[in-house]
């Protein structure tokens, strides 16, 4: 009967063990499901990185190359489509960006440490869990150990109470060795009491320990490890949820780039393109009149043409003449000149010519006003070294600003070479005593000019090219304007970033500005290298300040973004 209960208390703590084993292993499982996850998350955000990186680098190489001939195709409507969708595109592979971004930190960073708690949270529990098995079971030895001593003691009593009798029913036995019997007897009675009691005693404990580790223990632990593997698999369903709404987000700004791409693909024109290439490649030239017939059945009389190609214009405007070599062929068919091109582009029809030129001009000018501006914060440093030597000598400033002074002079004279080039072209000679600083599209061309276009006073060399030939039939008339009021209003320059002043400025001379210490403002034109920044405080107030004085912060997007101090 003993032996029974005994195995049947080691079945119940070795079932509950195996639960314990089960618990365990199903909780690793989720533990290694939740880490497959997050693994699956970040391989995703990877993919959406290199993705997007592909899609940017794809954006950028088809993207026109500054100062190249493709930025000149950019001016038809279907190659700004195309540039539009590029730049989308660009856009499109940012919001594959957000995704991984979004995913990283709101889900595998989160799970990721989330794991972690979990692991801690799960190794505690089945801390606990173990250590209560351990006291039941230790428990139970108690309880045997102490059983099997009463067991035996009582045996032992017994014995020795059988060895008294038997030796007091001898009577060949001594009263002393019956005594000694006697004595023996009742220390083993006495042993079994003890042994009985202490069995009482741990069986009681027992008893109570048993039902808290089976009541109290044992359902807390496992109700704790539910708890934690429930929590788990709502945190698997709310991870699976943010998957599908960080996607969801970025569908409506996909939509609006692949919208920009339809809007850019509508607004090709093709009417406008054709007009464009028409514009860049007529020559100026009218088309050529009839060939006359020669006659070679009257050798005598035979009429040979000396020009190929007959003018249809009006009375009194030269003829567009053709060497002799060149007799018998007609303009369209023309070889061009396949050596270096003349500084004047006479070698291009006129209309070709004429945009060169006018590219020319625009050109010269531009480096020219580059060029004025730095002599005037040249010129105003200057005075700030003669009014504050402390911070400058004036006179090192004299070597860059004749060097400057001459290479503005240089410029001048070359723009008035290609402007009266553009002006025979154009049919106007350049007014004398105009300013040097002209802009693009000086001249009145919506005035008729008073003699006939240049490209009728040409004659045809060999090769194709043109020279100039100084019509005798015409005369030539000179047309002054005066265009001093066509860059009265000039538009403002645009804010290339702001500025704090670090410092008081008095600005007195002409030019600057003065500002207070601590004022904000927008900055127009950054330091070109002569130590003086361009400002601006209202639309009617703007002027160069020290660039010392200020702490400048241009845009991301202005060129060659630095901040000065």
């Amino acid at each position: 009967m003993n032996i029974c209960f005994l195995h049947l208390h080691l079945l119940v703590l070795s079932k509950h063990k195996d639960q314990f084993d089960n618990l365990e292993k199903h909780t690793q499982w989720g533990i290694d499901i939740l880490e497959k996850y997050i693994k699956f998350v970040k391989e995703r955000t990877e993919i959406e990185l290199s993705y997007a990186k592909q899609l940017r680098n794809l954006s950028k190489k088809y993207q026109p190359k500054k100062n190249s001939k493709d930025e000149e195709e950019y001016r038809y409507t279907a190659c700004q489509a195309f540039l539009s969708t590029l730049n989308e595109t660009n856009d499109y592979a940012g919001q594959h960006e957000v995704i991984s971004e979004t995913m990283t930190s709101q889900i595998t960073v989160e799970l990721a440490r989330y794991v972690q708690e979990l692991k801690q949270e799960r190794k505690s529990y089945f801390h606990d869990g173990r250590k209560a098995q351990q006291h039941i079971e230790t428990c139970w030895k108690q309880l045997e150990s102490s059983k099997r001593r009463f067991e035996r003691d009582c045996k032992e009593a017994d014995r020795a109470q059988q060895y008294f009798e038997k030796m007091d029913a001898d009577i060949n036995v001594t009263k002393a060795d019956v005594e000694k019997a006697r004595q023996q007897a009742q220390i083993r009675h006495q042993m079994a009491e003890d042994s009985k009691a202490d069995y009482s005693s741990i069986l009681q404990k027992f008893n109570h320990e048993q039902h808290a580790y089976y009541h109290t223990h044992i359902p807390s632990i496992f109700q704790k490890i539910q708890e934690m593997e429930e929590k788990r698999i709502v945190k698997i369903g709310k991870s699976l949820k943010k998957y599908a709404e960080l996607d969801q987000e970025v569908i409506p700004i996909i939509g609006k780039c692949l919208d920009g791409i339809v809007k850019a693909a509508d607004s090709i024109d093709q009417k406008n393109d054709s007009q464009l290439v028409i514009e860049a490649y007529k020559s100026g030239f009218e088309p050529p009149g009839d060939i006359e017939f020669e006659d070679y059945t009257q050798p005598m009389k035979r009429t040979v043409s000396d020009n190929s190609l007959s003018n249809s214009r009006g009375e009194g405007k030269p003829e567009l003449k053709f060497g002799g070599k060149s007799k018998g062929k007609l303009w369209p068919f023309i070889k061009k000149n396949k050596g270096a091109t003349p500084e004047d582009f006479s070698n291009l029809p006129p209309e070709q010519r004429r945009k060169r030129l006018q590219q020319k001009v625009d050109e010269l000018n531009k480096e020219m006003q580059k060029e004025m501006d730095q002599r005037d914060a040249i010129t105003k440093m200057k005075d700030v070294y003669l009014k504050n030597p402390q911070m400058g000598d004036p006179a090192s400033l004299d070597h860059k600003l004749t060097e400057v002074n001459q290479n503005i002079e240089k410029l001048r004279l070359e723009a008035q070479k290609f402007e009266a080039w553009l002006a025979e072209v154009e049919g106007i000679l350049p007014a004398r005593g105009e300013q040097a600083r002209r802009q693009s599209g000086m001249y009145d061309t919506q005035n008729p000019p008073a003699i006939n276009s240049c490209a009728q006073d040409r004659e045809s060399s060999p090769d194709g090219s043109y020279t100039e030939e100084q019509s005798q039939e015409s005369e030539v008339k000179v047309l002054a304007t005066d265009f001093d009021d066509e860059f009265d209003d000039e538009e403002p320059l645009p804010a290339i970033g702001t500025c704090k002043a670090l410092y008081t400025f008095e600005g007195q001379n002409e030019g600057t500005i003065s500002v207070v210490e601590g004022e904000t403002l927008h900055v127009i034109e950054e330091d070109k290298g002569d130590g003086w920044t361009r400002i601006r405080r209202s639309e009617d107030e703007e002027g160069y300040v020290p660039t010392s004085y200020v702490e400048v912060y241009l845009d991301k997007n202005a060129k060659g973004a630095k901040t000065y101090i």
